[in-house]
Formats: structure tokens, C-alpha cells, sequence
């Protein structure tokens, strides 16, 4: 069954494996907003306080005695920066959106998730039996619509600051919607944390969102901070539910002290260079519409394919030239498509040579629409 299984992925061109790349290509495929990857620096900074610690690997999970004061000390300042009351460490994005859903949607709960939801929130949906309702990507009316079937309930709202595969930018008029019928709301900050907002802070920065009781916001740690794990703020009150009800929390192990170190180091590095990344954020945003002729307002640039074997070649094809752009195919998406992401080490050179090879060099029978 498993043998069939993946011949018919071969033939549908929807057959995945690990490929270690090129160190040389230019990476416009990675989530590496910054560029943090290749900070020696900070490796070195973090590596030395945990060293100064004594104790390398946390040991336990949190609720045992896995608890250390570099978690406390990341969790602290990342309350503090984004002005929430509480925080806790989780292990991955992918672990915190199981943790929130699983745990916070009760009986007397409906769940209101957006379409185009990171897969780890549509899992999640799984453990919940038919307490949750998928509405439109990023549709406001929608929204009210499904929230008006289920007057009885209490509702949990589920949605993404900037989404992972289109480059959309959350709509404000759900923040208002969530205060309106008083619902709590889930916003996954994983692409747009470090990446928008006047302090860089994601979203909730961005549009200048006062944080209310209702609001929970769920980052990584892996992607523009340049580490790995991933994080959860709102109020003290669900914070502590958390810690007692929600599974990936307490039954895994803490988050490595070296990779909280490491985020901390970068967090501290980028609110210390603010206005460096916050322009060079603004003229990659530039470029993309001046090379691609795409207007985006964050960093995540998708350009639709005509098939899976489409994608393949073309990033194939693009390798070749020197250039790694993600080929992003079914579930994750509906259509396939190449999906660019500029970080802070591409030049404008880099983007010049990029559009060029896609506007102009993909072979004909895989060209894009540019």
C-alpha cells in the first residue's frame, strides 16, 4: 500500500524528498526574513551564555524540572516587546497551534478558521470533532456570516498576520469583528513577526491594535529570528490554561537552551538595529515591484504555475542559474506555484538577474505569468 501510495505521487508530480542544497545558491525560497542564518555572532553570543549556565540541554519538560531561566528570560521580553501580559515557550509553531486549538476550544466552543490556515491549525481541527467552521480566506463578511449560525457559543476566531503561501496581509476589519462579538482571538504572527509594523513586531503592530484580554498571538522563533521553537502571548489567565491543559506543552520537552538563547540574542540584535531592517525590509518590497512588477506589503511573493511539473522544472531550472525559489505543490496549495521570498542578503542585483531568469529564460512550455 505504501509502494502504491508513492508511485502515484510520482506520477501526479506531487512526490516530496529532503534535498540538501547548494550552499552557494541565492535564497529567495527560505523564511529567513533577516538574513539571521548566517549571524555567526549571535551563534557565538548565545552559545557562551548557555555555557555560563552550566546546564546545556533543558532535561525535562516544563513542568518538570525543565524550566530554566533563559526560557523565563525570552519569555519576559517577549511579552514585554509585544505588550502582552504573559508568554510561554513551545516547541514549534506546528506544536502551538495544536496547543492552542486543542486545549481552548471546550464544548461550549465553536472555532471560526480561516480557509487558508497554516496546515498545523487545520490538523488540529481533527481533535475537536465538529466544534470548528472553516470561513473564506481573509473574508470579513464571511466571517460574520458563519459567527451568526452559532449564536449559543462562544467563539474562537482562528487566522494568520501574514499567510504563509499567499503573502496576504490579515484584514483589520477582523480584529474588530472578534471585539465585537466578543471572541477570542488566534492570530499565527509566524511570517509577519520581524518582518512588518513600525517596531517590526507583525501585525498587531502594524495596524496599531491595542492587546485586549481577547487577543492571543502565536510567533516562531525559526524563521525571522533566525532560531528555532516557537512562542505564545496573551493574558495570565490563558497562559496558566495552558500550562495545565494544553498536551504539546506539557508532555514535551522544553524548548533547547541553546536555540532560546539564540533567539534572544537576535531579538535584542534586531530591536538594537531597528531602523537598518526596517528600511532594507521597505526597499526589498520596492524591488519586488520593480523586478517582478508584483505589489506586496510583506515579503512572501506566490507566482502561479500551470502544473506540478511546472514548478519542478522551473525551479530546477532555476538552480541551475544560481537562484533556490520554493515549488510549492498540493495540499498545500490549490494551484501550484513559485513561491519567491527575498531576505536581507539578496542584492538588487540579485533580484535584477532573478526576474530576468523568470520573466524571460523559463522554457517556453513552463512560462510564467509575468
Amino acid at each position: 500500500m505504501i509502494g502504491t501510495t508513492l508511485d502515484t505521487l510520482r506520477k501526479k508530480d506531487l512526490y516530496r524528498e529532503r534535498v540538501v542544497w547548494d550552499k552557494n545558491l541565492k535564497d529567495f525560497a527560505s523564511n529567513d526574513y533577516l538574513g539571521l542564518s548566517q549571524r555567526t555572532k549571535s551563534l557565538e553570543k548565545a552559545t557562551q551564555k548557555v555555557l555560563n549556565y552550566g546546564v546545556v540541554s533543558p532535561k525535562a519538560s516544563m513542568l518538570v524540572n525543565g524550566y530554566h531561566n533563559i526560557h523565563r528570560e525570552l519569555e519576559f521580553y517577549l511579552a514585554r516587546m509585544n505588550r502582552f501580559e504573559s508568554s510561554i515557550l513551545v516547541g514549534s509553531g506546528f506544536l502551538a497551534n495544536i496547543a492552542l486549538i486543542e486545549s481552548l476550544v471546550r464544548k461550549d466552543c465553536m472555532l471560526f478558521i480561516d480557509s487558508q490556515y497554516h496546515a498545523s491549525g487545520i490538523l488540529a481541527t481533527k481533535l475537536i470533532k465538529d466544534r470548528f467552521v472553516i470561513f473564506e480566506h481573509n473574508n470579513p463578511e464571511s466571517l460574520v456570516d458563519k459567527l451568526d449560525e452559532y449564536p449559543d457559543k462562544k467563539a474562537i476566531i482562528a487566522i494568520e498576520g501574514v499567510y504563509s503561501m499567499s503573502g496576504d496581509l490579515a484584514r483589520r476589519d477582523i480584529f474588530d469583528i472578534a471585539t465585537c462579538y466578543d471572541a477570542l482571538l488566534i492570530v499565527d504572527e509566524a511570517h509577519s513577526s520581524g518582518v512588518i509594523g513600525d517596531r517590526l513586531l507583525g501585525i498587531f503592530d502594524y495596524y496599531d491594535i491595542d492587546i485586549t484580554p481577547n487577543h492571543i498571538k502565536m510567533g516562531t522563533l525559526g524563521k525571522a529570528y533566525g532560531s528555532y521553537g516557537a512562542y505564545i502571548l496573551a493574558s495570565k489567565e490563558i497562559i496558566s490554561f495552558l500550562e495545565n491543559r494544553a498536551k504539546p506543552i506539557i508532555y514535551s520537552t522544553s524548548l533547547s537552551l541553546l536555540d532560546t538563547s539564540l533567539a534572544l540574542t537576535n531579538l535584542l540584535h534586531i530591536n538594537e538595529n531597528l531602523s537598518h531592517y526596517r528600511k532594507t525590509i521597505k526597499h526589498q518590497i520596492h524591488l519586488i515591484e520593480k523586478f517582478l512588477n508584483i505589489k506586496k506589503e510583506s515579503l512572501i511573493v506566490p507566482i502561479e504555475a500551470e502544473s506540478n511539473e511546472a514548478v519542478i522544472e522551473i525551479q530546477k531550472f532555476m538552480a541551475s542559474k544560481g537562484f533556490l525559489v520554493g515549488a510549492i505543490r498540493q495540499p498545500t496549495v490549490s494551484k501550484p506555484l513559485i513561491r519567491v521570498i527575498p531576505n536581507l542578503s539578496n542584492s538588487p542585483s540579485d533580484f535584477y538577474d532573478l526576474s530576468l531568469y523568470l520573466r524571460f529564460s523559463i522554457p517556453p512550455q513552463y512560462k510564467l505569468d509575468l
